[in-house]
């Protein structure tokens, strides 16, 4: 793995997470009224999840696996591979999903489900990328 492009993509992945948690509201019907704490927080989300992707295809790709066919199988693929457990796969499909909806407006965003995934869905953008970090840090570019 190129190890300053990994690097660099676990730092924004970082600010995207942290700018989620100062600007998400504690109260849903917050978030659901304002337009500034919805779009920082969509913006932020989706950017978090396209970093995801890109670490997760950079890997792929360093390691000589079949390129994924969609966002999401890059996830499924590191599961297979061993990187990643089942449930961490699943949840980071699934946040896949929330940014397609976010970014094609493929129908209207429920903000509901915005505010559970940034006060109890976080931990999954920051287990991932602890799990490259310290891929990192072994030097191997290997799980």
């Amino acid at each position: 793995m190129d190890r300053e492009l990994v690097a660099e993509k676990l730092e924004s992945l970082r600010h995207c997470v942290e700018r989620i948690e100062e600007r998400c509201p504690v109260q849903l019907d917050v978030l659901e009224e304002s337009l500034d704490h919805q779009d920082i927080v969509a913006l932020n989300l989706t950017r978090a999840v396209q970093l995801s992707v890109d670490i997760a295809a950079h890997f792929i790709a360093s390691h000589s696996m079949p390129p994924p066919q969609t966002m999401g199988e890059a996830f499924l693929q590191l599961q297979t591979g061993g990187i990643l457990d089942q449930a961490l796969s699943e949840r980071m499909r699934k946040a896949v999903g929330f940014r397609n909806i976010a970014v094609h407006n493929y129908e209207v965003i429920n903000w509901r489900i915005v505010h559970q995934i940034c006060r109890h869905h976080l931990s999954d953008f920051k287990d991932f990328a602890q799990l490259f970090s310290k891929m990192l840090n072994a030097g191997n570019g290997s799980a």
